[in-house]
């Protein structure tokens, strides 16, 4: 089952060796649902059917300040190669300027811990989830929540509580709301000129398990590229795009508000092409 963490930056992705399975399950998953008030009623398209449709004059956006930040040496090789694989097949690269993603990642940990706060209320050991053996209701509250989360949950927890808290509500989560209409009116502006906008999906390949737990600063910096994305509430799909050291790198693609259809069929594409699929044992 899936748990709600931050309701309004929330979406379900589906994982898939091919585009085609993506696009299966995107049939079903998507749609409106009466039981769920962050679903839109929109027309979901056959997006499986639509994926082999020729695909012609797309403009294709690079955004120049996520250039700016740090990258790994061999992403940026990765993803040149991948915009020049669209380019081929005529279409037109823009550079186009998001110039408030850079403060995506500290408008993003503030929103998330905040609504995360919130959902994660209801485990309290009474009326949701898992129960401490306890002496008593206020000692079975506290062994409840520090035995069913996590360090990082737990840091979540508390950065969103105090950031809701009297004296800091304004200062941060107001603040950080008024951030977030900046970054996705940047989109809008974007989408004006352009049909997509691709960009990397990390700036950097997977680091080892644990690594960077004793530094979250450097382990939320890798989402960088992607949590603006849910900020202004856009669909995205990422694609394998080339190895550094042996380790997958992905790039991104950003679409108009429920226009997956055009990210299929560029994924579709460009497996056809890399045919990463390949790789990857049964």
């Amino acid at each position: 089952g899936l748990v709600a963490f931050a309701s309004s930056l929330d979406q379900i992705g589906p994982f898939g060796r091919r585009t085609k399975d993506v696009a299966l399950l995107m049939e079903i998953i998507s749609g409106y649902d009466p039981k769920d008030s962050t679903s839109a009623k929109v027309e979901v398209p056959k997006f499986s059917e639509e994926l082999e449709r020729e695909v012609k004059g797309l403009k294709v956006g690079i955004p120049k300040e996520f250039f700016e930040f740090e990258m790994e040496e061999g992403v940026k090789e990765c993803f040149d190669n991948f915009v020049k694989f669209f380019e081929g097949l005529g279409f037109e690269i823009e550079e186009i300027s998001l110039p408030h993603s850079k403060y995506a990642i500290p408008t993003y940990y503030i929103i998330a811990p905040c609504e995360a706060s919130s959902n994660l209320a209801r485990y309290d050991g009474v009326r949701y989830g898992y129960r401490a053996r306890a002496k008593d209701i206020n000692e079975m509250y506290a062994k409840t929540r520090d035995e069913g989360f996590g360090p990082e949950v737990k840091r979540r927890i508390l950065l969103g509580t105090f950031a809701l808290s009297t004296g800091y509500y304004e200062a941060y989560y107001l603040k950080a709301m008024k951030v977030r209409a900046l970054i996705k009116r940047d989109f809008e502006e974007a989408f004006k000129k352009v049909d997509v906008i691709a960009c990397p999906t990390s700036p950097s390949t997977a680091f080892r398990f644990g690594e960077r737990t004793q530094d979250p600063i450097k382990m939320y910096l890798a989402d960088i590229f992607t949590v603006s994305v849910n900020l202004a509430g856009l669909p995205a799909i990422s694609v394998p795009i080339g190895k550094v050291n042996n380790l997958p790198v992905g790039g991104q693609l950003i679409g108009k508000p429920f226009d997956e259809s055009t990210l299929l069929r560029l994924s579709y594409l460009w497996e056809q092409h890399y045919k990463h699929y390949q790789e990857i044992p049964l």
